[in-house]
């Protein structure tokens, strides 16, 4: 039972030959030869699984290769790139995985995975290589690195045709930070699919979010929103916004460099936290209850101690007694 957990979390599959032979001997109980399985699986070219039904799942992206969103008037080479797009981030989130890099990298990573087609829609320069897809450094230059610059979460968080800082904040708040906010009242009037003539998209939201009773939720989502209006609503580079934005804290930011920043320096203990919530829940295959605070804690200041690496948080998660445990009976 406990190889097919641990083979479920991390692949998504039942267990190989090797983990059943371990379990089946009795093995798999000593935490040592259970921390070197979980590091053999993580190692893995099937860890993929783990980046789609994770990783993916986590941002909010999963099935984006399906995403029919967007206008075709507005965006005709949305549909020939979304399936690019997608392979970026599950390559992105692969990667990580396997090579047990720090979690603070999903923010300010410096490189990213891409082929030529979706090196050209970003503004990379594609290497000489027989490579299908390869990976590129120095991309922060470009706007890219990190979840905060993949096409898929900026796309997914924007309208049919016009981009969305209040999706996009949003989705930083909840999905990025674990901060719930209150369900808008039902008489808010909804936003138009396209900006009105003589507004920008900033004027349009300051407009909407001028009601009293709007003004408070959205002053704590639209600011991290304001600094990614660099990008379209498929995530191309357009720059020319206005992404300067004051945040509910008093603190100032500009563009994607900024917010990268602030979530890296002032909201670091926040962001790797729910990230960890986040992991435990699917590890579990439950809610985290109130109960699993100290398994939380534990693993933030194993994280802290050991640079962040992913296998910190997986090894914490796959050692404790939530994961070792049957229905909460005795090991």
């Amino acid at each position: 039972a406990l190889a097919t957990r641990l083979s479920c979390f991390l692949w998504s599959s039942l267990p190989d030959a090797e983990l059943r032979r371990i379990a089946g001997a009795g093995e798999l109980r000593d935490p040592e030869n259970l921390a070197a399985q979980t590091k053999r699986l993580l190692s893995d070219d099937r860890v993929r699984r783990l980046a789609i039904q994770f990783g993916c799942q986590w941002l909010g992206v999963r099935g984006f290769d399906q995403l029919d969103e967007k206008s075709e008037r507005h965006f005709p080479d949305f549909k020939d790139l979304r399936g690019s797009m997608y392979e970026e981030t599950i390559r992105f989130f692969t990667d990580l995985f396997q090579a047990d890099g720090p979690l603070l990298s999903l923010l300010d990573a410096n490189h990213t995975f891409v082929n030529a087609e979706l090196a050209n829609f970003y503004g990379l320069t594609v290497p000489e290589t027989t490579e299908t897809w390869f990976q590129v450094s120095d991309v922060n230059q470009a706007g890219r690195g990190g979840i905060l610059g993949f096409a898929t979460t900026l796309a997914k968080q924007s309208g049919a045709s016009r981009t969305s800082p209040i999706l996009r904040g949003n989705w930083i708040s909840e999905t990025l930070l674990g901060e719930r906010l209150p369900k808008p009242p039902r008489d808010v009037p909804q936003l138009p699919a396209e900006v009105p003539f003589g507004l920008s998209e900033r004027e349009l939201i300051a407009k909407h979010s001028a009601d009293p009773s709007c003004a408070k939720c959205h002053a704590k989502i639209d600011p991290y929103g304001f600094a990614l209006e660099n990008y379209d609503a498929i995530g191309r580079w357009r720059g020319n916004s206005n992404t300067q934005a004051v945040l509910p804290d008093g603190k100032s930011i500009e563009g994607i460099d900024g917010l990268r920043h602030y979530l890296l320096n002032d909201r670091r203990d926040a962001f790797v936290r729910h990230f960890c919530h986040k992991l435990l829940g699917f590890a579990l295959g439950r809610a985290v209850k109130l109960s699993d605070e100290p398994l939380l804690d534990d693993m933030m200041t194993k994280l802290k101690s050991k640079d962040y690496r992913f296998s910190v948080a997986v090894e914490a998660v796959v050692l404790s007694s939530q994961f070792r445990s049957i229905r909460g009976a005795g090991q």
